[in-house]
């Protein structure tokens, strides 16, 4: 009967390692297609000019968007792997700084964020950005959106349509 006890034991610590390297397989695999977004974006449809700066940093460990460069409302998020898990932290316009943790289901090619606390609000009810969803369609499109909240609600929504600016 001990012997059963140690290898049931034994079979869930091993089932439980193999979910963890699939999550951080998975956590990667997206964390990847952050880093290759590096360079300018322009929006769909729009005049040209950049709305959004993509650089790798800090040894490969980091990616930093900048989102409306050079403007008053620019704004900064970074994101990277914490702990096997894929975050981000978005210091916004409005002066909060919103902490998000990326759903582990889906694929690589779409990144669904959720609001996992954040500085500067004294409470989630406080507006903020609470959700951000990344859809890597090629090499050269994307779409982020991204979902404001306020008093616990979703408020306004926001979707980027994203080509990379070439030349």
């Amino acid at each position: 009967m001990k012997r059963a006890g140690f290898w049931a034991g034994a079979i869930l610590a091993i089932g439980a390692a193999g979910l963890a390297a699939a999550a951080a397989d998975t956590s990667s695999a997206r964390f990847d297609n952050l880093k290759a977004l590096a360079g300018d974006w322009t929006q769909v449809g729009g005049d040209g000019s950049v709305d959004a700066n993509y650089r790798v940093t800090a040894g490969g460990t980091a990616v930093v968007e900048t989102l409306l460069p050079g403007t008053p409302h620019e704004m900064v998020t970074v994101f990277t792997i914490d702990k096997g898990e894929l975050v981000l932290t978005h210091y916004c316009a409005q002066g909060n700084q919103p902490h998000m943790k990326a759903d582990k289901a889906g694929d690589a090619k779409t990144i669904a964020f959720k609001f996992d606390g954040g500085g500067n609000m004294k409470s989630s009810k406080d507006g903020h950005m609470h959700e951000a969803t990344f859809v890597f369609k090629d090499a050269d499109h994307m779409t982020s959106t991204w979902q404001y909240y306020k008093d616990g609600k979703p408020g306004e929504r926001a979707e980027f349509e994203r080509v990379r600016k070439k030349g």
